[in-house]
């Protein structure tokens, strides 16, 4: 082991870690070097993405710790680029373990720095969040997941005041000064917890409001409303939004794969969330073919990751890929548009 990694771990049996974290490294130091030169050797990196890794004690990790440093750096960034007016950040997560533990610690960190947040108290899709930071003008938003990676990982992802993700300036200041943040006492304490806004389902209504008033062409919706539907959640959050406004836009002949439906962060029934790969849409293909579905999707645990299936001239249910899936849309929206003059 390089004499660096195991002086990384001591750092981490000081007081400034709660003890189950000092019990957990102790036992890596004692018995697992593996795990520890894993788990220490290095920083986990914030990109433009923001963070992805596996979940546990340790600085290349996922854990209480690492987000609450990203975090402080997310808020040393707005407050220099807010000099005047509100500071606000939504936060959401997905079903991932411990995902609301990891929003709630986000949430506190940016309260105790004096920015505002928005935070769901249960589980909802990225696009929500997307939608939550334009509506109560946030500066910037976050949503705790880790898309869909296997059940060990979770992170967050960073989006900015259009409910997009970072992209430049703000994607290499925000990575400079999460960098900053190579210790818990660089992050702010002392949480007013009145900067802290749980958001209510108000919003869910908002949301659905709003998207129904976006239909290209209502007409040619209501006309398929009886079309035999197969969905899919995947375990994940799209479970909160996705039947509701279907049944909203008339759709009577919707069915989801119930083994599926209950939002798990151990995605029980696959080996991978992710509904771009066809073994993670296996049991929605067999339910569209039971129910001879002219169409089957299935989105990924944080919901901004979809799969789709259609009949194809064989009568066969066949997937499509990002690509075609784009081509089609493009198609479609295109099409209506030039139809409107």
């Amino acid at each position: 082991m390089e004499p660096q990694v195991l002086e990384r771990a001591k750092k981490w049996l000081g007081d400034s870690y709660d003890e189950q974290t000092r019990t957990e490294v102790q036992k890596m130091i004692d018995g697992n070097p593996k795990e520890l030169e894993d788990a220490f050797y290095k920083d986990l990196d914030f990109g433009t993405g923001g963070l992805r890794g596996v979940m546990g004690p340790g600085t290349n990790r996922i854990n209480t710790y690492t987000i609450g440093m990203a975090t402080q750096g997310l808020a040393n960034y707005i407050n220099a680029q807010v000099k005047s007016g509100k500071k606000a950040v939504a936060i959401a997560h997905d079903c991932r373990n411990n995902s609301h533990v990891f929003a709630r610690r986000a949430a506190e960190v940016l309260a105790a720095n004096g920015i505002q947040v928005y935070l769901f108290p249960e589980l909802r899709p990225t696009p929500v969040l997307s939608f939550a930071a334009r509506h109560y003008g946030c500066t910037s938003g976050i949503v705790v997941t880790a898309s869909h990676n296997p059940p060990e990982y979770n992170g967050y992802k960073v989006y900015w005041d259009d409910g997009a993700q970072i992209v430049p300036p703000h994607d290499k200041g925000i990575i400079t000064e999460v960098r900053k943040v190579t210790s818990p006492e660089q992050v702010a304490e002392g949480v007013d917890e009145q900067l802290i806004h749980i958001i209510g389902a108000d919003l869910d209504e908002i949301y659905q409001t709003t998207i129904l008033k976006e239909c290209i062409n209502l007409d040619a919706v209501r006309a398929m409303t009886g079309m035999p539907i197969g969905y899919t959640n995947l375990h994940g959050t799209s479970i909160t939004q996705f039947p509701a406004f279907l049944e909203r836009m008339g759709f009577t002949n919707v069915h989801s794969v119930t083994s599926q439906e209950k939002p798990d962060g151990n995605f029980p029934t696959v080996e991978s969330p992710n509904p771009e790969e066809r073994a993670a849409m296996d049991e929605a293909l067999a339910l569209g073919k039971s129910i001879g579905a002219e169409i089957i999707l299935g989105s990924d645990p944080d919901g901004d990751r979809v799969g789709i299936g259609v009949k194809n001239p064989a009568g066969e249910l066949e997937l499509l890929n990002g690509n075609q899936t784009a081509t089609v849309l493009t198609w479609y929206i295109l099409s209506n548009l030039k139809a409107k003059n």
